[in-house]
């Protein structure tokens, strides 16, 4: 059963009362929310996402609650809880389903130690993947979903996961982030997008999320090949440029975008040296989409 098969009041019904179980990728998250704009959200954005109802078990028990007391009334505002814990400050309500997200990116990024996490998003074409680590602003989520759009699958927007027994990527494909003037970028880039309606005011300026595509939530349990490692940079007006890194250079840049990479220690820094390894790194710079996605098209693969 998928989220698409509940009508959009029996979604909010169940979110209020006893939540869902919702499969996205490896894990389950039990979500819980009265918030109306959350669980029109979810039905927007995760309605290809499969439910897993008979679990046992749930990865993350998720809950995002307005706010009690006057700020029920005056400035409302959402809090997010894991297990019943509150681990962050409250944003205002209109920001609830942006704070979803980003709590549920927290909550991979600091459990899931089974993994080497990077801050990069990765996406797949032909069996071999592209990991696209940049700090925020470098336009990584907007080339991402270019790439998408492009027919590249979907891993991840925003956490690249390594499989330390093998080196292998593993899926988590959620919406992709979109900021401020990316969002009309990619409304006139791809205008069959499914994007929601933009949250303005955040912490990280007007943000919207683009629906992950129905191919890439259903192959989520498909594993893929690192092939290379591109550090994006937007930069208005400039040529598409693609210039190799060398494996040193890379491997710290890498290792700066890693979540958990001191955590794993050692296991770490194999998984990391393996991956720096197997791939070609290279620096990237871009202003027009279209040149960008022709460049990585015509990405050479590693040696086997």
């Amino acid at each position: 059963m998928t989220v698409s098969e509940l009508s959009r009041a029996e979604l909010r019904r169940r979110l209020a009362s006893s939540g869902i179980a919702l499969r996205t990728g490896c894990f389950i998250t039990r979500l819980h929310s009265p918030i109306s704009r959350v669980a029109d959200a979810i039905h927007l954005l995760y309605a290809d996402y499969p439910l897993a109802e008979d679990a046992q078990f749930a990865d993350f028990h998720v809950s995002v609650a307005p706010s009690q007391g006057l700020r029920r009334w005056y400035k409302p505002q959402a809090k997010f809880y894991l297990d019943g814990d509150s681990l962050f400050n409250p944003l205002p309500l209109t920001h609830a389903y942006p704070m979803l997200e980003w709590g549920l990116n927290w909550c991979v990024s600091t459990r899931a130690h089974n993994y080497l996490i990077l801050h990069a998003a990765v996406v797949e074409r032909n069996g071999l993947a592209a990991i696209l680590p940049a700090p925020p602003g470098s336009g990584k989520s907007t080339l991402c979903a270019a790439l998408v759009s492009s027919g590249w699958r979907l891993l991840s927007d925003e956490l690249t996961m390594i499989r330390p027994a093998d080196g292998m990527l593993v899926p988590l494909p959620r919406p992709i982030s979109l900021k401020n003037a990316s969002i009309d970028v990619m409304r006139q880039f791809h205008p069959a997008a499914v994007i929601s309606q933009p949250v303005a005011n955040t912490t990280k300026g007007t943000v919207a999320h683009v629906k992950a595509p129905a191919d890439s939530i259903r192959r989520a349990g498909e594993v893929a090949r690192p092939a290379w490692i591109v550090f994006p940079k937007y930069a208005a007006g400039a040529a598409t440029t693609l210039e190799p890194i060398a494996q040193a250079r890379a491997f710290m840049r890498v290792a700066e975008n890693g979540f958990n990479y001191s955590v794993l220690a050692g296991i770490g820094f194999d998984t990391m040296a393996g991956l720096i390894g197997r791939t070609r790194s290279y620096a990237f710079t871009y202003s027009d989409l279209h040149e960008a996605i022709d460049a990585f098209s015509r990405l050479e693969p590693p040696p086997p």
